[in-house]
């Protein structure tokens, strides 16, 4: 179940669906509790998430004063965050679709606000300890007319490549994996999307993952038919470990599953 929190104001849930974002949502301790929005749907956009298998996504809204308007957004007191509003979706093993219902506007202290970002945050597991995590940001920005952008559709996407990076890390070569989504332009893909535009429609953004994961810092590893080996550098204990032209030399990793290998990923010239 996608999860809804605002902050300072009664939590929502909402079906299915998520900068860097703050230390809040997990420290905060803001209660979820099942309900209705007060939110009309004229109000609000519907935001769906397409995440790849083992993914999970926080995402928060960040809220304005409306132009013209001479107020400001009150001030943080404790857990109460005005002008925010945080979106969680939980890992699944199975790929899956986030769904959420966003307010285009809303109101602090009497200040009517109206959504400038919506930052998230992804997160994949590449291993079973809580550490092999990867993760990444993005964020979406409105604005009150969109400038050299094409008209939101009723089927608008945005699109992000996802990529695992992997390396070797600490006194035992441990591999661990970066993730890395990027952007991928397409002639209907907005830079920033005009606020009114998004009234009673929908928005995707889609995460895909590439099947083949490459090194995350060149001239470390060399790729064989059976997989890529990394280079020895100075010395085993050399944490840089540059090939620097040397083609025959490598040293062993581990894996997160704590097995020995040459090749990865593949562990072993075999393919075990």
């Amino acid at each position: 179940m996608s999860k809804f929190v605002a902050a300072g104001e009664t939590a929502f849930t909402a079906e299915h669906f998520s900068g860097r974002l703050p230390l809040f949502l997990a420290a905060a301790g803001v209660m979820v509790a099942s309900g209705c929005s007060a939110i009309k749907p004229a109000d609000s956009f519907t935001l769906l998430t397409e995440l790849p298998p083992g993914f999970s996504i926080k995402g928060e809204a960040s809220y304005v004063p409306r132009t013209g308007e001479s107020c400001t957004v009150p001030a943080r007191e404790g857990r109460n965050q005005p002008g925010k509003k945080f979106f969680k979706q939980d890992l699944k093993v199975e790929a899956q679709t986030a769904r959420f219902e966003i307010p285009l506007i809303s109101n602090e202290g009497g200040c009517p606000l109206v959504l400038k970002r919506f930052d998230y945050e992804v997160d994949a597991k590449y291993g079973r300890t809580r550490l092999n995590i990867g993760r990444d940001y993005a964020g979406i920005s409105f604005v009150d007319k969109a400038i050299s952008t094409s008209p939101i559709t009723h089927q608008n996407t945005l699109q992000r490549n996802c990529q695992w990076l992997f390396r070797t890390a600490g006194p035992k070569n441990n591999i661990s994996k970066i993730l890395s989504c990027k952007a991928v332009a397409a002639p209907t893909t907005p830079e920033a999307i005009q606020r009114d535009e998004l009234l009673g429609k929908s928005l995707t953004a889609i995460f895909s993952l590439a099947h083949e994961e490459l090194p995350y810092m060149g001239d470390t590893w060399i790729k064989f038919p059976e997989g890529w080996k990394r280079c020895l550098g100075k010395s085993i204990e050399d944490p840089y470990g540059f090939c620097n032209g040397n083609t025959t030399n490598f040293k062993p990793f581990k894996m997160p599953d704590g097995r020995d290998c040459t090749v990865y990923p593949n562990c072993t010239e075999q393919g075990l």
